[in-house]
């Protein structure tokens, strides 16, 4: 695999490949000197066209795990300010001989065009609301360590659906790996045909929540909406938002961050014995440790099978 364009690519193998691999990472940061030398010499760029905190950090301190030097490049800042195109971004950095560039863009389809304009492998962090696959794979591994296997697990994508990249991915992922997936939200915000293309049940009301095993709240994404998607926060978080009295024992609660409190999620929650949201932060640099590792530790192999079969 040269690139991580979507969670499609993978399937259940390629998945579980990747996160057994995760598993083994996990152990780095407990060490004296948080390092191995996977990737020495190699160069990963980091490039940002949209605000994070979570995933460019997670992706810097994963590069940096594996031995890589890195560089993280902002659009704020950079020549995009004065006007400079992907392309020709893409043409600069590349002319530093990267081994990766991770690409988060605003535009659907950003990544994929990056793919095909660099000699190096590419992972999409985000193209608008189109996919997030890294995000998908440490839900996944959350998931994982909590349950064991997601085979038959009940699990609620509840919120933002119509501009969420996180929903599309990982409701695709949690499909492959066996569970039940109900996409939930008021009707402006799903789209016509979102549950046959994802293979989900959909759902615009809470009346059913106690059936869900685990229960994804997203993100209300102001900046990709119109206007008039939902009449107000207020009475989107009267109808929609998980709080204490809608949870029943052992359900787990996850968001993929940064969370609004009492929209999405009451703050209660946020902080309870429900939530996997911190887990899923730490899960975020093995996981991406692992997928720098799958893509860039590959290309190698293949570079030295060919090299030896020219030699």
């Amino acid at each position: 695999m040269k690139h991580l364009i979507s969670i499609d690519q993978l399937g259940r193998n390629g998945i579980e490949r990747i996160l057994d691999r995760a598993a083994s990472f996990g152990s780095v940061a407990s060490r004296e000197v948080q390092k191995v030398p996977a990737l020495r010499g190699r160069l990963v760029v980091n490039l940002f066209y949209e605000s994070s905190t979570r995933t460019t950090s997670s992706f810097e301190l994963a590069a940096k795990r594996l031995s890589a030097d890195v560089i993280s490049i902002r659009s704020s800042g950079s020549s995009v300010d004065k006007g400079e195109s992907l392309k020709d971004t893409i043409t600069t950095l590349d002319a530093y001989e990267p081994a990766a560039i991770v690409v988060r863009h605003p535009r659907a389809g950003a990544a994929d065009l990056v793919a095909r304009w660099t000699r190096a492998a590419v992972i999409n962090a985000g193209d608008g609301a189109h996919a997030h696959p890294t995000q998908a794979l440490l839900d996944v591994h959350t998931l994982r360590q909590r349950f064991g296997e997601l085979d038959g697990l009940r699990i609620w994508i509840v919120g933002d659906i119509a501009h969420s990249r996180v929903a599309r991915s990982t409701a695709a992922a949690f499909g492959l790996m066996g569970a039940s997936v109900t996409l939930c939200g008021p009707p402006t915000l799903l789209p016509p045909g979102i549950g046959a293309a994802l293979g989900c049940r959909v759902v615009t009301n809470l009346a059913d929540l106690g059936e869900a095993d685990v229960v994804y709240a997203l993100r209300m994404q102001h900046e990709r909406m119109q206007g008039g998607d939902v009449p107000s926060l207020n009475e989107y978080a009267a109808l929609y938002g998980i709080t204490a009295d809608r949870l029943v024992a052992n359900q787990v609660v996850m968001h993929p961050g940064p969370v609004n409190r009492g929209v999405e999620l009451a703050g209660d929650v946020v902080d309870s014995a429900h939530s996997l949201i911190g887990e899923q932060v730490a899960a975020g640099v093995a996981v991406r440790m692992a997928v720098l590792y799958e893509l860039l530790a590959g290309v190698e192999k293949d570079d030295r099978v060919r090299e030896a079969a020219t030699a």
